[in-house]
């Protein structure tokens, strides 16, 4: 990861607007544990694509490791909306397994939470 984060920084470095090595910075700094580094770099990312899935979900991700249950949900709701979902699994392999499993048992408990509500309507 330190490795990959330094060469993600020179591409950031050569190009600014290059929003790949930006999110690949973001990733590095959270496998590094370095969870408010990526915080900051996927928020700077969101201003300027509020509508890219990857960052979002990243963003989703580490609100539930903060226990921002409620930021979380409304960052994956948006991916929702967006309709672009295909990033999930992909993403998912970069997530440490702790977290991988936070984020499969809140999407799962949210799921099923839904299904009962429209269930009793």
């Amino acid at each position: 990861a330190p490795g990959v984060y330094q060469l993600a920084s020179l591409l950031v470095e050569l190009d600014a607007s290059d929003e790949a090595s930006r999110i690949l910075c973001a990733d590095a700094l959270y496998q590094m544990g370095c969870a408010e580094e990526a915080h900051k770099l996927l928020l700077l990312a969101l201003s300027r694509n509020p509508q890219r899935s990857p960052i979002l979900v990243r963003l989703a991700l580490l609100q539930l490791k903060k226990g921002f249950m409620y930021d979380g949900n409304q960052l994956l709701k948006k991916v929702i909306r967006i309709g672009d979902t295909s990033c999930l699994l992909p993403i998912m392999d970069i997530f440490k397994d702790e977290d991988r499993k936070l984020m499969q048992t809140h999407c799962h408990f949210r799921a099923l939470t839904i299904l009962k509500n429209k269930q009793e309507d």
